[in-house]
């Protein structure tokens, strides 16, 4: 029995919070037309949109806080700007058009960067990478161990987000293999019945957590070439201030360790004030570190 979920779901954020708020998906705040940088110190609020199953990088732990990787960051900048934080949901397939209502000031949830996503986002600098796997029964570990592998068990059938990246290079890699595209939420994909999948392709970080979730299911990264997916944050085309900003943002929170920290909390797994391992995704799952 696996109890690595129940962890999963109680854990806290590392740093000192700011006060915010926090809209749930069935009660979204209403949008604006307030110009994002100009105006955040002014009314003392970074609005910041999160989606909230993004595991690990936004989720809702069993106490009902919203947490995560991207969560911490958002805390931490909204510090340093001097203003509380207001968080609200936003929808993938109306990122775009959220961000250019003045919904949200910039999303922090995890956000791949893509070509087709950029032709409709401003991105910020990239923060972090991704590592694209599969999610497969705990027995069928090994007959996805390198990509060569995977070909030679011919016409399999891959389920995979709708995410226009993924699902090219994909086709690339597997050419004849049927790629079956579905909605951006992860949950259904886990349900076999209804996908008929014999593997799930996503980010072995975020698959990883969400093997927890469903501990039968384990997570593959193909060898030998690790394929990397850059992270950025998403803000409206017309906010180039802004997007400076965050960059010169990144910029100093790599300098100063702030982001190394979360990494090692939201996926190393080390506590920071008993200096020792604890549960991790890249430990106990992925099994990529001592």
């Amino acid at each position: 029995e696996s109890s690595k979920d129940r962890l999963l779901a109680s854990m806290p954020l590392l740093s000192q919070t700011v006060a915010s708020t926090v809209a749930r998906p069935w009660s979204p705040a209403p949008a604006t037309s307030l110009p994002p940088l100009e105006t955040i110190a002014a009314r003392k609020v970074l609005r910041i949109g999160y989606l909230h199953d993004a595991l690990p990088f936004a989720f809702l732990n069993r106490h009902g806080d919203l947490v995560g990787f991207d969560i911490e960051l958002a805390h931490r900048l909204a510090r340093e700007m001097d203003v509380t934080l207001a968080f609200v949901p936003v929808d993938r397939e109306h990122m775009a058009a959220q961000l250019a209502e003045g919904y949200c000031d910039l999303v922090m949830s995890g956000v791949a960067v893509t070509t087709d996503r950029a032709r409709e986002l401003l991105f910020s600098e990239s923060y972090l990478d991704e590592t694209l796997a599969f999610i497969v029964p705990d027995d069928q570990r090994e007959q996805y161990a390198s990509w060569d592998a995977i070909r030679d068990r011919g016409a399999l059938t891959i389920a995979v987000p709708d995410v226009p990246y993924y699902v090219h290079r994909l086709q690339d890699l597997l050419p004849r293999a049927a790629i079956q595209v579905h909605g951006a939420e992860i949950e259904p994909l886990f349900d076999r019945t209804a996908t008929r999948a014999d593997a799930l392709a996503l980010p072995a970080e975020r698959g990883s957590a969400w093997t927890l979730i469903h501990p039968a299911y384990s997570v593959v990264v193909p060898g030998p070439d690790p394929i990397r997916v850059p992270l950025a944050y998403p803000i409206a085309k017309r906010d180039q201030a802004l997007a400076a900003f965050v960059n010169t943002w990144i910029a100093l929170k790599r300098k100063d360790g702030t982001i190394d920290a979360a990494y090692k909390h939201w996926i190393l797994g080390q506590d920071a004030a008993a200096r020792q391992p604890r549960w991790s995704i890249l430990r106990n799952v992925l099994h990529w570190v001592e």
